[in-house]
């Protein structure tokens, strides 16, 4: 599933709220579903810091058996990925278990997770 929103803090409820829907629908637990949803919005706050104004926030979601995959992209100012060294990264990290960023094409930054069923970081 793909949604497209403008890359603004006020319209990540959309996400929130379609990532625990995701989520319950694949059988993951209320914890899971709670550090997918607090995973989610930490990444689009991670790169909304650098969003060019007017531009789109895009995030796919990807269920497979026990997993749900979850990449939010934005065009930014500098094109670069958050750094991996801030508390951030550690929540994002700890809450979503895998976690990676990317850049391109053009000045386009990509933050990468996912999420096992049962697991808790």
């Amino acid at each position: 599933m793909r949604l497209t929103i403008p890359a603004a803090g006020a319209y990540l409820v959309v996400l929130r709220t379609a990532t625990a829907s995701l989520a319950a629908r694949a059988d993951f637990t209320l914890d899971d579903i709670e550090d997918l949803r607090i995973a989610v919005d930490e990444a689009c706050a991670l790169l909304l810091v650098s969003a060019v104004p007017g531009s789109a926030l895009e995030c796919v979601f990807t269920l497979s058996p026990g997993l749900l995959r979850v990449t939010v992209s934005v065009d930014s100012f500098d094109g670069e990925p958050p750094s991996k060294d801030t508390f951030a990264w550690t929540v994002l990290s700890a809450l979503a278990g895998e976690v990676a960023s990317s850049t391109g094409p053009g000045r386009r930054v990509t933050i990468a997770l996912a999420k096992r069923r049962g697991d808790r970081g």
